[in-house]
C-alpha cells in the first residue's frame, strides 16, 4: 500500500478553503495550514496520514494560537474505518477540535465537526445502571482489576448469594431464597441458570447442582 504524504492532503484542503473566501498558506510557523479571511481569527489545520495521538497533541498545541483548529486525515473505507472515525470525532469534540477528512480519489473534503466548547450530555439511564451494578457487587471483589477467575459482575455476585444459601438450606422456593439473600431476582436467576449452578426440583423450587458446588468452590471467596 502506497504511503500517503501530507502534501497530498494540502491541495484539496486549500481548494476547499479558498472556495469559502480564505487566503490559504502552508507551513506557516509550526502550523501545517493557515487560512485567513478578512479580520476573522485564523483557521489552523493540522494534516496527518492517519489519526494518531501525535495529531491530537498538535491540534491542542495550536489552540494556544486560535480557537479554530481542525485535524485532517485521508478518508478511509469499511466498517472499521467508520468506527474509528466516530471515536476520533468524539475525542476531537471533547478537546475542542474540528475534524476534516479528504477523499483522495476525487479531492472531496468533508467537515465532520467544527471546533468549539464541548459538554457531554449525561445519561441518567446509564448512570442508574452503573449505580445498580455497583450496589449488586458484594464488597470489592475486583480489586486490582480481576479475581482468580476473572471479573465479577453484579449478576454473578447475586447468583453466588443464591448458591451459597442453597448449599446450606437445600432445595428451596425462589421467593424464600430472594428474601433470605436480599436478591429480588433470585427466582429468575435460578430459572435462567446461566452458569448451570441450579437444578429445578419443581415449579418455583430449586437446589444447588453439582456445577453449583464447583462454582462455590471457585468463586466462594468473592462473598467473603
Amino acid at each position: 500500500m502506497a504511503t500517503i504524504r501530507e502534501t497530498e492532503l494540502y491541495a484539496p484542503v486549500k481548494t476547499f478553503l479558498e472556495g469559502q473566501g480564505y487566503v490559504v498558506k502552508s507551513e506557516v510557523g509550526a502550523a501545517d495550514v493557515v487560512a485567513v479571511r478578512r479580520a476573522e481569527p485564523p483557521v489552523v489545520i493540522e494534516l496527518k496520514a492517519a489519526f494518531s495521538l501525535s495529531l491530537f497533541h498538535q491540534g491542542i498545541a495550536r489552540l494556544g494560537i486560535t480557537d479554530t483548529v481542525y485535524v485532517a486525515v485521508p478518508r478511509g473505507q469499511g466498517k472499521r474505518w467508520q468506527t474509528s472515525l466516530k471515536a476520533n470525532i468524539s475525542l476531537a469534540r471533547r478537546l475542542g477540535l474540528g475534524v476534516i477528512t479528504i477523499r483522495l480519489s476525487d479531492g472531496l473534503v468533508q467537515v465532520h465537526c467544527d471546533p468549539g466548547p464541548y459538554a457531554p450530555r449525561k445519561s441518567a439511564k446509564r448512570q442508574a445502571r452503573l449505580l445498580k451494578e455497583f450496589a449488586r457487587l458484594e464488597g470489592d471483589p475486583n480489586t486490582g482489576g480481576a479475581t482468580r477467575h476473572g471479573l465479577v459482575t453484579g449478576y454473578r455476585s447475586d447468583a453466588l448469594k443464591c448458591a451459597a444459601y442453597l448449599a446450606e438450606a437445600g432445595a428451596e422456593k425462589g421467593a424464600l431464597v430472594a428474601k433470605a439473600t436480599g436478591v429480588p431476582q433470585a427466582t429468575t436467576i435460578m430459572r435462567d441458570n446461566h452458569y448451570g449452578w441450579f437444578d429445578k426440583v419443581e415449579k418455583g423450587v430449586y437446589r444447588l447442582s453439582a456445577l453449583g458446588q464447583v462454582g462455590l468452590r471457585d468463586w466462594g471467596d468473592v462473598l467473603g
